[in-house]
């Protein structure tokens, strides 16, 4: 069929060049590309090797710096992971452990197992997921439910295995000098002597009947808080912080996991919004006496959020019920006396962050208490307002990556130059007393990392040095630096580029490529490239003079004088950002490729543009938001090139929400059709930590939940929806499945129809190439159905 087509348009060239129409070079050119196109289908899109190219997660530094590990998708397996190696000095690569190998079967995953990676997005991954460093020649694997040991030579690697049990072990580490394993089974922690072999449990028996484990964190600690871990070794191996869980007073919540083959019903300890949190206590065990101290304990209106060491001090942050405060608090050892010398406090919600380190003075850490989240240096001894700014303007950081002790230079992620690139800055640490008493006469400024230009002077002129941006501009960065600051590994992409990882100095200068993932002719992507659409970037206005940041996404061949159908894609939700200069999914070249727009806009309350972007949605969520993506609508509706009849909007998770709340709060005709998927419908159902952090409880702010829930609007529905497509996993743990099920009876109730997809054994996120491919499949067959003329 190709070659007819071809010889048909050759032709065709020959007679409109001959007609002076164009050159028959000219034509040719267009029909050799035409030829060669190769069509990008949706099974591709899903198939290995990934179309984006080979990428490099899970990077981790060894302790001395010399290697650099990460994990690597398999060509033929996309969805299995190996343990791979850079060496910093040769720059040459070669795997430490290849998982089919070491276990071709991994069984049957725990419940707890599945949980943990569902948490951390995981869960679609095989092989190996996580490791450990330990010392510097030795890495910890868990795989398979058991644990494997990785010891480096000169003369090559050997692999041990440390446990071989029927339970499933989980959540395991190496001690900070190497001399311990540790790891949780059946709600317990245990540590293992590397020395000898042996193995002890050093915290009590769980007790299943009472709700009550050791060493974990609880469902919201993994879900909201990004706490993954209930323990923490101090890091002279002397003590070792460990909690207590008891949930015994939140609520059980049947969740049916509804299978292909079987249904099983889970007594899921889930603590929705206004019930009951878990307790947790924090524990102190000598390692060497066996001695347990219990050193503070939270909730159920508390939450402990954070533990770190600071040398043989243990600092932890609870967060008040509200989250309008984060205390932290410090104890120094036995009789472990606990004080609070910092706080936090929002007249909305705090943000946690994981930045905590520690200098000669004092520690490190961020705050958002100027609006913007920036890094602060807290003098050991000073109270909450003595914090003395290391960073600060109108815009947000990320996130602190390393301190250089010998320069005194913060290394940081932020968005100093746009919100639309994340990148690597660096800043100097504010003076020390020393540095100021030996240099009286330059003119430093005492508490910051400033210099009066003019010290003799009665009037000053003060400089204070902005941050310096390492990274190159254009794209978006990911950064893993050094345990020296020395330098760091940096994971780049833009709209033209797929993810690049590289090992940098920390100036900057590329050291060499631990994955280049250049875009040349032997690309996976390389049959497509000449069909790559790239985004346009823009601006609109907010109903409070806010900026909204949005991209769109036109198909390669776009012409201005046709009109085009738009998908509005959306997430919507706070610590979320779509709009910014990285590679995006390449879903949206195939929804480019059959002719649609793709449309997204970063309303207010979304990430990394501040306090007073996100505090808007407080108390009334589902609100601002729609009314910024409906600015969106009307924005799409005036431009020439777009088909106002034709435009839907589709989401997930969130986005499932706001899509649902978009067509219900937008005039009849608006939308075309509209796809939800895992939607929070009633936030009554959520958990407590995400939920009250916007919307306070329940019992506080009944009119706030009224007006904010899916139902509230299919209520005031007047005239009819778009035409809706339904999607949900059958054993979601995290937006359960009984938002759907009350979803799809009120509408039942009310007459209005919809389409519906969903997924026996699928959680939060639908997993798999073939599920994945069926996914899209299925939105695309109904898109097409009401979008396509």
């Amino acid at each position: 069929m190709k070659r007819r087509i071809s010889t048909l348009l050759v032709l065709t060239a020959l007679v409109a060049g001959s007609a002076g129409c164009v050159s028959a070079q000219a034509r040719d050119r267009e029909t050799a590309q035409v030829t060669n196109r190769a069509e990008l289908t949706i099974e591709r899109l899903y198939a290995s090797p990934s179309l984006s190219g080979p990428s490099a997660t899970g990077v981790k530094y060894s302790p001395d710096g010399r290697r650099v590990t990460f994990l690597k998708a398999r060509e033929d397996d996309g969805s299995r992971y190996d343990l791979w190696q850079f060496d910093v000095e040769t720059g040459e690569q070669s795997m430490l452990v290849d998982s089919s190998v070491l276990v071709p079967d991994e069984g049957e995953l725990s419940e707890e197992e599945k949980a943990l990676r569902e948490r951390k997005r995981i869960a679609g991954r095989k092989g190996i997921v996580d490791y450990a460093w330990g010392t510097a020649d030795t890495i910890l694997v868990p795989l398979g439910g058991d644990l494997y040991l990785v010891s480096l030579g000169e003369d090559g690697h050997s692999v041990r295995q440390l446990i071989d049990t029927d339970a499933f072990e989980y959540d395991a580490r190496v001690s900070p000098k190497g001399n311990f394993v540790s790891f949780i089974r059946d709600g317990a922690l245990f540590v293992i002597d590397l020395a000898t072999g042996e193995e002890r449990q050093i915290s009590p028996d769980a007790e299943p009947d009472k709700a009550i484990a050791y060493g974990v964190s609880e469902f919201v600690a993994q879900e909201e808080m990004s706490r993954y871990t209930g323990y923490w070794w101090s890091p002279d191996e002397r003590h070792i912080a460990y909690t207590r869980v008891d949930e015994s007073k939140v609520d059980i919540v049947e969740r049916f996991d509804i299978a292909a083959e079987q249904t099983t019903v889970i007594d899921q300890r889930y603590p929705r919004a206004g019930r009951p949190n878990a307790l947790v206590n924090l524990m102190v065990r000598n390692m060497k006496t066996g001695e347990v101290s219990n050193i503070y304990g939270v909730g159920p209106d508390t939450y402990l959020a954070r533990v770190n060491w600071a040398g043989r001090s243990l600092w932890f942050q609870t967060v008040n019920r509200d989250q309008t405060e984060i205390t932290y608090h410090r104890t120094d050892g036995k009789p472990w006396r606990v004080w609070s010398p910092l706080r936090e406090r929002q007249e909305k919600w705090v943000n946690l962050s994981k930045d905590f380190c520690t200098v000669d003075e004092g520690i490190v850490l961020s705050t958002e208490q100027s609006g913007y989240r920036h890094l602060a240096l807290s003098r050991f001894g000073s109270e909450s307002d003595d914090l003395v700014p290391i960073t600060g303007g109108n815009w947000a950081i990320d996130s602190l990556k390393a301190i250089d002790r010998e320069t005194r230079m913060v290394y940081f992620t932020g968005y100093a130059d746009t919100p639309l690139e994340q990148h690597l800055y660096r800043i100097r640490l504010p003076w020390t007393d020393e540095e100021l008493e030996n240099s009286r006469d330059t003119g430093r400024l005492p508490d910051s990392n400033c210099t009066d230009l003019t010290p003799m002077s009665a009037r000053a002129q003060v400089d204070c040095p902005p941050p310096v941006r390492i990274t190159e501009a254009g794209k978006s960065w990911s950064v893993t630096m050094a345990p020296d600051g020395k330098s760091f590994v940096g994971t780049s992409s833009s709209p033209t580029q797929p993810p690049q990882t590289g090992l940098y100095s920390a100036d900057g200068a590329l050291i060499g490529w631990i994955e280049e993932n250049a875009l040349d002719e032997s690309h996976p992507y390389a049959p497509y490239l000449d069909t790559h659409a790239v985004p346009e970037f823009g601006t609109l206005e907010a109903e409070d003079g806010q900026t909204l940041h949005y991209s769109i996404l036109k198909p390669a061949d776009f012409d201005p004088s046709k009109t085009y159908p738009v998908i509005i894609d959306v997430y919507g939700g706070p610590h979320v950002q779509t709009v910014d200069r990285d590679w995006e999914s390449l879903s949206d070249q195939y929804l480019a490729r059959q002719g649609y727009i793709v449309f997204r806009l970063d309303n207010r309350g979304m990430a990394n543009r501040g306090k007073r972007f996100e505090d808007v949605i407080y108390r009334q969520t589902g609100g601002p938001e729609v009314r910024d993506q409906l600015a969106g609508v009307d924005w799409l509706k005036a431009q020439p090139f777009v088909d106002a009849d034709r435009i839907a909007i589709q989401g997930w998770s969130y986005g499932g929400y706001m899509t649902l709340m978009t067509i219900l709060q937008s005039p009849e005709g608006t939308f075309a059709a509209a796809a939800a998927g895992a939607p929070v419908t009633d936030w009554s159902l959520y958990d407590t930590f995400y939920t009250e952090r916007y919307m306070d409880t329940p019992q506080d702010n009944p009119e706030g939940y009224e007006k904010s829930s899916v139902f509230y609007h299919l209520d005031q529905l007047e005239g009819a929806l778009p035409p809706t497509l339904l999607m949900h996993g059958m054993a979601d743990d995290n937006v359960t499945f009984d938002n759907m099920t009350r979803l799809m009876a009120a509408m039942q109730e009310k007459g209005l129809m919809f389409d519906l997809m969903t997924y026996p054994g699928q959680r939060h996120g639908i997993r798999g190439q073939a599920l994945q491919t069926h996914l899209m499949k299925t939105r695309m067959a109904f898109l097409n159905r009401h979008l396509k003329p």
